[in-house]
């Protein structure tokens, strides 16, 4: 199942289907994952099998195309761009100049470097204008680097035919310079299909009976996207100004930060549960939430203990959300998931919920390999929460 995707979202798949989360753990290590493809460059940081990091780029392989002849037959507005800056005239139907296209090349290779290595406020103007998310903290070089996408075929020496694009010269020039910056670099577990789902899990689980939902006439919902944005939950005074930061992380995260669909906010509550401490979780997730509250959806809500029905009523009543609220509990889930959320069990106060999992060849999204997963197996666990 191929996946189609905006940039932070195919960056997140690509950090995961090739294998640099799992790594992060395997290694105790800082993971950067290169994923080069056609019009962009998506890189993502791993550590401890979390997305730390992530930037996208204009730097790909067919930002400008050639025929059987050489001659040029497409040319990106990022193509046009760094022909220009390297003084190369470059035109549909003719044959650009060698020496001008590999200039061209080399200062791919080196803006993509500058994306990769630098802080923030160090960037030029001629890199952020290549930037299609934010650029990367930067905080430490990482201990490896693996690379994925359809360069990493030449990366990798899988693939040595040219296919009428810069990929096998931009291959050469990224690692001659990624060789250099001294990072080790690895072989990722998936290489051009790194953005490419191998399975589907479904789990139905039943919700615990402290949840609240208000009206219940929002009930059922379908293929709701998960976020697990990381919340500071641990100190006994929460920061609601960091709850929401979070969320809005994760929402970036999976492209979800428009606010045009509903969006399940999945949390693991502890230690306590005073009026303080739920008064900033919830005005953190509402605030978080914002871009998706104010196109009217409702706020839906995933814990994993039994505090579903005291959120939600605190939202409702303390808050004053007048949005629909999905406050349930009793669920684990985790990121890449999606839910379908049935209507209550009269007998019970319950809901049903259906988990739609995205699972990487391998089980790349973990540290460790199952081999029903890695074999495409569709399986159906039901089970009490």
């Amino acid at each position: 199942v191929s996946v189609s995707a905006g940039d932070a979202l195919e960056t997140t798949l690509a950090a995961f289907g090739s294998g640099a989360a799992a790594r992060s753990i395997r290694e105790t290590a800082r993971i950067m994952n290169i994923d080069i493809g056609g019009g962009t460059s998506k890189i993502s940081v791993c550590e401890a099998g979390e997305l730390v990091d992530l930037t996208a780029a204009d730097v790909g392989a067919r930002i400008v195309s050639f025929d059987a002849q050489g001659k040029v037959v497409r040319i990106e507005a990022a193509g046009q761009r760094f022909a220009d800056e390297v003084g190369l005239t470059i035109q549909i139907g003719e044959i650009p100049d060698a020496a001008g296209l590999n200039k061209m090349v080399e200062r791919m290779a080196d803006r993509l470097l500058q994306v990769i290595q630098q802080a923030p406020n160090t960037l030029e103007p001629a890199v952020t204008e290549l930037l299609r998310l934010d650029p990367l903290q930067n905080l430490r070089a990482p201990d490896a680097v693996t690379f994925s996408g359809g360069v990493s075929e030449y990366i990798y020496g899988v693939q040595a035919q040219s296919f009428g694009d810069l990929g096998r010269p931009l291959a050469q020039a990224v690692l001659q310079r990624v060789k250099a910056w001294g990072s080790r670099i690895e072989t990722p577990e998936q290489g051009i299909r790194a953005t490419v789902v191998g399975a589907s899990q479904y789990t139905i689980q039943v919700s615990g009976s402290t949840i609240y939902i208000e009206p219940q006439s929002v009930l059922p919902l379908k293929n709701i996207a998960v976020i697990t944005p990381d919340l500071p939950l641990e100190a006994e005074v929460l920061d609601s100004a960091a709850i929401a930061a979070a969320v809005q992380t994760a929402l970036r995260n999976f492209d979800l930060h428009h606010g045009e669909q509903a969006v399940a906010v999945c949390y693991r509550w502890h230690p306590s549960a005073t009026f303080a401490r739920m008064d900033a979780f919830c005005r953190g997730v509402i605030a978080g939430m914002a871009a998706v509250l104010k196109n009217g959806l409702p706020l839906i809500l995933v814990g994993d203990g039994d505090i579903g029905g005291l959120i939600g009523i605190h939202c409702e009543q303390e808050c004053k959300l007048a949005n629909a609220v999905v406050s349930i509990d009793g669920i684990v889930l985790k990121a890449f998931d999606f839910i379908d959320i049935g209507a209550m069990l009269e007998t019970s106060g319950a809901v049903p919920v259906v988990i739609k999992s995205l699972v990487f060849p391998s089980t790349s999204a973990v540290g460790v390999r199952e081999d029903a997963h890695s074999h495409g197996i569709e399986k159906v666990i039901e089970r009490i929460a």
